[in-house]
């Protein structure tokens, strides 16, 4: 016990833990990750106990879905120009109300289309705005080298939410019905609110100081890399979007389609709950092996290997032997994918400038969720007429050869873990070489390292 509270006192005193803002992100995270999960539960469940049905479902889930996918990128400029904190908190107090709207109107019963529709597009826009805006905070407030522990544990909160979240909402609902579950989840957003209200970066801080001082006399303004210019020569990027866009595809209609149509004919429904548990769990032990790893000086290799490994695991799972064999792979999977997940976040995170985070994580987010629709269409089309089991082990091919792929790239085979994005350097006219002086030594860069992203186009 003396030494368990040794371990606590000193994780809460050094790291990620010992920095205030922090300790509130997790608090606010926990309690609107749960709240989410409650929504998630209430509103299919009000939808069809009443008089709507699947196709009323279908309807708003596609009313929240559709503004969700296209205010990601507005989502991203905003967090930008006003800060990730000020955009997470208008999300939420704006989710609050209409969340507490939707429960105030199911405990009259069954809202119409009319009102469940426009109900769903604010949730959905809010909910697009709030994601990029969320990874802009962490960056604010932890020190470069804390990022990756920051955003395991940050990541660890919100598996915890998706595990105590649904039992939660469950209860809630077989016990009182919907209305009271939507009523914690507007009080969730509330708390993430207020928890949201009292964190105080230190770019915010910076910014105000700057205000009152001004700047100093003769002091030249640092450039500003534009977010174009980083499209432009951004090598890293290009490779990581690329690699997101295949690892999606191949992902998505596996694991929505295939995997429940191989346990519906071999495992049953219990089987395939065995397997969406194990998808959770071996998810929150990934982000426990990378909030207790040390950070690694090659990000790319360490994302390669853990690709390697998830493209083996899921490709085992209809040929491992039965259900236990199967669930045994989903849970190696599911390790590699949440370190791996953390790992690249981590990697963006520190190589984008400050003033661009938003809309570079807005632009991962996009080929993240952008792919779904057409991975679960063409799945359900292959598995069709192919089965399921093939489409493991070509999905498992495709996001092992994606990485692997990624590392003929310079900019990400020799990317380092504090390398941060420079603009490229203008090559002068040609002039006759001229050494040191006799005696000068020549000068030496004191700057961190850094990647000149005009000579990683190879």
């Amino acid at each position: 016990m003396a030494a368990a509270g040794h371990r606590l006192r000193t994780a809460l005193a050094s790291g990620p833990m010992s920095v205030r803002g922090f300790r509130l992100l997790l608090a606010g995270q926990l309690s609107s990750t749960v709240g989410d999960y409650c929504y998630a539960v209430a509103l299919p469940w009000l939808i069809l106990s009443g008089d709507g049905g699947p196709v009323l479902l279908g309807t708003v889930l596609a009313c929240y879905g559709i503004p969700r996918v296209v205010t990601i990128p507005l989502g991203g400029v905003v967090a930008d120009r006003i800060g990730g904190r000020r955009v997470m908190l208008m999300a939420d107090l704006v989710r609050a109300i209409a969340v507490g709207t939707l429960a105030v109107l199911a405990s009259t019963g069954t809202p119409t289309l009319g009102q469940l529709a426009p109900i769903a597009v604010v949730l959905g826009a809010c909910s697009g705005m709030f994601i990029p805006a969320s990874y802009t905070l962490l960056p604010a407030l932890l020190r470069k080298e804390d990022l990756g522990r920051g955003n395991a544990l940050s990541t660890m909160v919100n598996q915890v939410g998706g595990l105590l979240g649904p039992t939660a909402g469950g209860a809630l609902v077989a016990v009182f019905d919907a209305g009271p579950a939507l009523t914690v989840d507007a009080v969730s957003f509330l708390v993430s609110g207020l928890v949201l209200a009292r964190i105080r970066t230190g770019a915010e801080a910076a910014a105000d100081a700057a205000e009152q001082d001004g700047p100093a006399e003769g002091e030249a303004p640092a450039r500003e890399t534009s977010f174009v210019e980083l499209l432009r020569h951004g090598r890293l990027l290009h490779v990581v979007l690329l690699v997101a866009l295949i690892c999606n595809l191949a992902f998505n209609g596996t694991i929505e389609v295939a995997l429940p149509e191989l346990a519906h004919h071999s495992m049953g429904a219990t089987g395939y709950g065995v397997l969406l548990t194990c998808l959770s769990l071996g998810g929150l032990a990934g982000s426990l092996v990378a909030a207790r790893s040390r950070p690694v000086e090659s990000p790319a290799y360490l994302f390669a290997t853990l690709a390697v490994v998830m493209g083996i695991a899921l490709g085992a799972v209809p040929y491992a032997g039965g259900l236990v064999g199967a669930a045994v792979c989903v849970c190696v999977y599911a390790l590699a994918s949440g370190w791996q997940n953390i790992v690249v976040v981590t990697m963006l995170q520190v190589w984008a400038p400050s003033a661009l985070i938003g809309r570079v994580m807005s632009l991962v987010m996009l080929a993240v969720m952008g792919t779904f629709p057409i991975s679960v269409a063409v799945a359900g089309l292959g598995v069709r007429h192919l089965g399921a089991a093939p489409f493991f082990p070509v999905a498992g091919a495709a996001i092992a050869l994606s990485v692997l792929g990624a590392l003929t790239q310079r900019a990400f085979r020799d990317h380092r873990a504090d390398t941060e994005y420079a603009p490229p350097v203008p090559v002068p006219a040609a002039a006759p070489a001229a050494g040191p002086a006799p005696g000068v030594p020549a000068a030496r860069s004191t700057h961190p390292r850094q990647d000149n992203s005009q000579e990683s186009q190879r």
